[in-house]
């Protein structure tokens, strides 16, 4: 059931009637039909505005098509190339390839590539499925690329202008903020709250003190808005923001090395080092490595 804010939902936007399954041939394709098609056939969609996919997410889906098939078939335009691009479904393709599937269900669309880009933002949206900067770039796409005014975004997305230029303004955030951001480790509210911040050395060291000390919203607009007027006595350094930006390269290079998620608490006196780990014989694999 698609979300009140989305107005008719996805189906509405696609046009799409209760299809009838018929098989694919060589002559004829017909449009609003579920067809099955071969998975080779078909490519992801580079303006895919979601670009992150959970992987145990992934492999549950997978394990599910395995034993019930795709239950819900992708929505896909042909391609000059002789192949489809996927419109909306990216997610189950995905699960399908991995799951050894030759063929998937489809429904074949005649969309041009602005209405491909709004589609696939739209079921994004309505799943929940896109982080905050997938979303922030999804908007941009559209302003940009096919010249949509904010307006037009919101009237589309069934969200205010004010949440549509909010989410865009997070593209502005620092990569290291938007690291956190994307990693569920601030919020939209402490990102909205950082945007407030006077110089990007005191949105780092407001940073720092939300993960430190773990401030809520409020208590970060309050740490800010004294930032503010006092900028000289609490500007950080610029040795403080080398050491941010080497702790950030740091998790990013042992996350690679352990293959895992991993944290770097640095504080002025002692820190702390967080390694995940997702199940006993993934707690195993990394002990054999550190050793």
């Amino acid at each position: 059931m698609a979300k009140k804010g989305l107005g008719k939902g996805l189906g509405a936007l696609l046009s799409a009637d209760e299809p009838v399954k018929i098989e694919k041939t060589e002559k004829t394709e017909p449009k609003g039909a579920v067809l099955e098609l071969k998975i080779s056939e078909v490519e992801p969609n580079s303006s895919q505005p979601r670009n992150i996919f959970d992987d145990e997410a992934l492999s549950s889906l997978s394990e599910s098509i395995k034993e019930y098939g795709v239950l819900s078939p992708i929505f896909v335009s042909k391609n000059e190339n002789g192949f489809y691009k996927i419109i909306a479904g990216e997610r189950r393709w995905r699960a399908a390839k991995r799951a050894g599937l030759k063929k998937i269900p489809a429904i074949i669309k005649d969309s041009n590539d602005k209405e491909i880009m709004e589609i696939a933002l739209i079921e994004n949206l309505q799943r929940e499925d896109l982080n905050p900067i997938e979303e922030a770039l999804g908007y941009k796409e559209l302003m940009e690329t096919y010249h949509m005014t904010q307006e037009d975004v919101s009237r589309k997305m069934g969200k205010s202008r004010s949440a549509v230029a909010n989410t865009v303004r997070l593209l502005s955030l620092p990569e290291s903020v938007k690291k956190h951001l994307v990693n569920k480790e601030i919020s939209m509210g402490h990102a909205r709250a950082l945007l407030s911040a006077p110089s990007e050395g005191v949105m780092l060291m407001a940073l720092g003190r939300i993960l430190e000390e773990g401030l809520n919203v409020r208590q970060t607009e309050s740490l800010i808005a004294r930032l503010s007027k006092e900028p000289k006595e609490k500007k950080i350094s610029k040795s403080d923001e080398e050491i941010m930006r080497y702790m950030a390269t740091l998790e990013k290079n042992l996350g690679s090395r352990l293959g895992t998620k991993v944290k770097i608490h640095h504080g002025r006196k002692k820190g702390k080092i967080e390694i995940e780990y997702y199940s006993n014989d993934d707690f195993e694999r990394i002990l054999s490595m550190m050793k």
